[in-house]
């Protein structure tokens, strides 16, 4: 369906997810481009969030597993402000001529869902092309307490007759 597929990919736990997602879209006839844009640090002065190796190997285990599934895979790390993120993304996958942007997701909680606007939806707002969202990764979280509740439900209860 597909011939040139971008696939952009950060460090959180979205990235794996987004992988498995291009490959499941990929066709024989399908080229995927890993992007990973390094942001730089608010006020840092021109140094990036992560070093140069550790944004190339974020990049590199995307392509591996591509490569390992038989898709035509390559990659590129670019450098951007954190406001520039989707800009990136987008004049990435506008010089490579994609058909196609892939992003992962994440599940914001709590006031960053409230005041963040996301990559996501400025991607959408700044590309002519179809983007694609790969689901969010679940995360179950265990509050505290709740051990004791559980284990108080299994006192109560007997084992039921086979």
């Amino acid at each position: 369906m597909f011939q040139r597929l971008l696939l952009a990919i950060d460090s959180s736990d979205a990235g794996p997810v987004a992988t498995s997602f291009a490959i499941a879209l990929a066709t024989r006839v399908t080229a995927v481009r890993v992007v990973h844009v390094n942001q730089y640090q608010i006020g840092g002065r021109g140094l990036t969030i992560e070093t140069g190796a550790e944004a190339s190997q974020i990049a590199r285990c995307a392509l591996v597993e591509l490569l390992a599934a038989d898709v035509p895979a390559t990659g590129i790390v670019c450098q951007s402000t954190c406001l520039g993120v989707a800009d990136g993304i987008v004049a990435e996958a506008d010089r490579w001529a994609a058909d196609v942007i892939v992003l992962g997701s994440r599940r914001h909680r709590g006031l960053s869902r409230v005041m963040s606007q996301g990559v996501r939806a400025r991607v959408i707002r700044l590309s002519q092309l179809p983007v694609l969202t790969a689901p969010a990764p679940l995360k179950v979280s265990r509050r505290p307490g709740r051990e004791r509740l559980s284990a108080r439900a299994q006192h109560g209860r007997s084992a039921l007759p086979s």
